[in-house]
């Protein structure tokens, strides 16, 4: 008997052998629309939005509380406020210290943090699901009550300063800094990092301002996501720490005109340094934008991980460098097309060279039908995974919130992806990848590139900070 199962199963593994061609790689079947689960959307008289998903896969619930407040409301000769609020919300209110704050985030197994970008400061919390009402009592006190002791302030002030050093140690920053000031000139979007010397200059005033001025409830949404309470139940909880908060006028939001994209070339000396930082950058749009989805596909063809063009041909064939990438940084008001690599001094013209060609040859040659195919099933399926967490969920609707976008926006992502076409691709790299109104930044020792560079334009030379 075990002698014929074993014959038949060696028939059948025969035969699936003959019709397996290993030579080609298994065919991915298009994704389907991410659906988002059940929700139900309000807001509080004073103006807080309130948002509940219901996922009941986890005894947890996730927070988010998405507030319009991020560095650009940094005010003048201040820059750093933003993030030091943020960092310190839970340094401790009237009715809790930092010591006790975290003492309950424990108790309850519970995490809450905040952290800042140039359009938002978000609250991020989990907990288990039924240990939901501490976690709103703690968040509710932290963005109403923060009172920012003076003791904390100079310890952050002072740490503060040590990682900006840090920071700014790093080639990569430095291009970066200068790479966002170039492309966003006057915007409030070119702050990056603040100096040393800003961060100092804050004062436990200049926080208690921006806590009364942009942490207030028309200012913010609210996102619980997970195993809720019954939906009247939720909305009690939230009712309850929260409808007493004060309305207060939403302050108008800093900007300006962007630059008008041009050609420049920027070397920040750096003296002995053991490479040289490429960084190529122009402005593009934000998510709203009819371009948004070609210029994503377009971009990750262009330098989106180790099977797009500028990895096979940078690294893979030239042996230029270790990576290549390319990158859209979308942001409220626009967006950053941010191209790098980072290369070997000896070869920094050809390798300049090779950079341009590909951003050339998006502007010129359609993209082909496998590339197409392999880059929105890859971006589709980076989607898809982000949301299959709660926190994934929370994040999304949190930066959907940010950006004045719908949460059809995410319903409709996969499909938007999939019916991107080569023209639109070449249309849209034509307006935004062309070399001739891109900022670049490169950072290396200028005694031995500067000649070089000189043979692709006027250079200008800055010292490294």
């Amino acid at each position: 008997m075990i002698s014929r199962l074993s014959t038949a199963a060696l028939l059948v593994t025969a035969s699936f052998a003959q019709t397996l061609d290993r030579t080609k790689p298994p065919e991915t079947p298009p994704l389907q629309p991410y659906k988002l689960p059940a929700s139900v959307e309000s807001k509080l008289p004073n103006g807080l939005g309130v948002v509940l998903v219901e996922d009941k896969r986890f005894p947890l619930v996730t927070l988010r509380i998405a507030f319009h407040a991020g560095s650009r409301f940094d005010p003048p000769g201040r820059l750093g406020v933003a993030e030091t609020v943020a960092s310190l919300l839970k340094a401790g209110t009237p009715t809790r210290t930092a010591r006790q704050i975290a003492e309950e985030l424990a108790a309850i197994g519970g995490s809450l943090s905040a952290g800042d970008s140039p359009d938002s400061l978000i609250v991020s919390g989990s907990v288990l699901s039924e240990n939901t009402p501490r976690l709103l009592d703690l968040a509710a006190d932290i963005v109403r009550n923060a009172d920012f002791p003076q003791n904390e302030i100079d310890l952050r002030k002072q740490n503060r300063v040590q990682e900006l050093a840090l920071e700014r140690s790093q080639s990569s920053t430095l291009a970066s800094e200068k790479l966002r000031a170039v492309v966003f000139g006057a915007h409030p979007y070119a702050h990056s990092l603040p100096t040393p010397q800003a961060i100092q200059s804050i004062r436990r005033e200049d926080l208690l301002e921006f806590r009364d001025n942009l942490l207030t409830p028309a200012n913010a949404t609210l996102i619980l996501v997970g195993d809720l309470p019954p939906q009247q139940q939720a909305l009690d909880l939230i009712r309850a720490r929260f409808a007493s908060w004060p309305r207060k006028p939403i302050p108008p939001t800093p900007g300006g005109e962007f630059p008008k994209p041009q050609r420049s070339l920027t070397l920040i000396d750096r003296p002995g340094s053991a490479q040289v930082d490429i960084l190529i950058g122009h402005i593009t749009v934000s998510r709203r934008h009819p371009d948004y989805f070609p210029l994503i596909v377009g971009t990750n063809i262009l330098g989106g991980g180790a099977s797009s063009r500028m990895f096979n041909n940078i690294r893979e064939k030239q042996g230029f460098a270790y990576d290549a990438s390319a990158h859209n940084m979308p942001y409220k008001d626009t967006g950053l097309l941010n191209v790098n690599t980072q290369v070997r001094e000896e070869v920094i013209e050809p390798a300049l060279k090779a950079v341009f060609a590909e951003l050339d040859r998006m502007t010129k040659e359609p993209v082909t039908a496998q590339e197409l195919i392999d880059r929105k099933n890859y971006i589709n399926g980076i989607f898809v995974m982000q949301l299959s967490s709660q926190s994934g969920v929370a994040s999304q609707l949190a930066s959907l919130r940010i950006n004045d976008m719908p949460n059809a926006y995410l319903e409709t992502y996969v499909t938007r992806v999939r019916s991107v076409e080569p023209d639109q691709i070449e249309r849209a790299a034509a307006k935004y990848f062309s070399p001739s109104g891109a900022a670049i930044v490169i950072v290396g020792d200028a005694s031995k590139i500067a000649r070089s560079l000189e043979k692709f334009g006027k250079v200008t030379i800055e010292k490294a900070k």
